[in-house]
C-alpha cells in the first residue's frame, strides 16, 4: 500500500515531490533543506543551523507518519561544502544520541536555494511483539 504523507510541520515542497512516501512498513522522507516551515524562509546562521532545521523538518514528517527518530534506518546528507562536514555531523549527531541509522554523506556542487545542507531518510514502521 501506498500512501503520501504531508504535514505543516515540514515545509512545502519546493518542486514536484511529496514531503515523504509510505510504502508497506516503510516511509520515505524527501530531501529536507534547512527552510523553517513557519516562513517559507531557509533559516540564518550556517550550515549548523541549517542541519538542525533539516533534522527538526524530517522529524516533523515522521511524526505526522506516526514514527520517531529512533526508527529511522537510513540516512543521507549532502552537503555543499564537504569542509563543513564536522559541524554538521555534530548537529546532527545531536538527533541520534544512541544506536544511530545507517547514513551516506555526498558532497555535491550545489543544493535548492542556495541550502548548504539537505538529508534526506528512510524509516520503517515497528513491528508489533507477538
Amino acid at each position: 500500500m501506498r500512501s503520501v504523507i504531508t504535514t505543516d510541520r515540514a515545509p512545502k515542497p519546493v518542486g514536484p515531490y511529496s514531503q515523504a512516501v509510505a510504502l508497506g512498513d516503510l516511509i520515505f522522507v524527501s530531501g529536507q533543506i534547512g527552510i523553517d516551515p513557519r516562513t517559507g524562509k531557509l533559516v540564518e546562521g550556517g550550515v549548523r543551523d541549517e542541519a538542525v532545521r533539516c533534522m527538526e523538518n524530517v522529524k516533523g514528517i515522521l511524526s505526522a507518519s506516526g514514527l520517531e527518530l529512533r526508527d529511522v534506518a537510513k540516512t543521507t546528507i549532502y552537503v555543499t561544502d564537504i569542509s563543513t562536514f564536522r559541524e554538521v555531523n555534530e548537529a546532527y549527531a545531536a538527533f541520534f544520541p544512541f544506536e544511530p541509522p545507517a547514513r551516506s554523506t555526498v558532497g555535491v556542487a550545489a543544493l535548492p536555494l542556495g541550502a548548504k545542507v539537505e538529508i534526506e531518510a528512510i524509516a520503517c514502521r515497528p513491528r508489533p511483539s507477538p
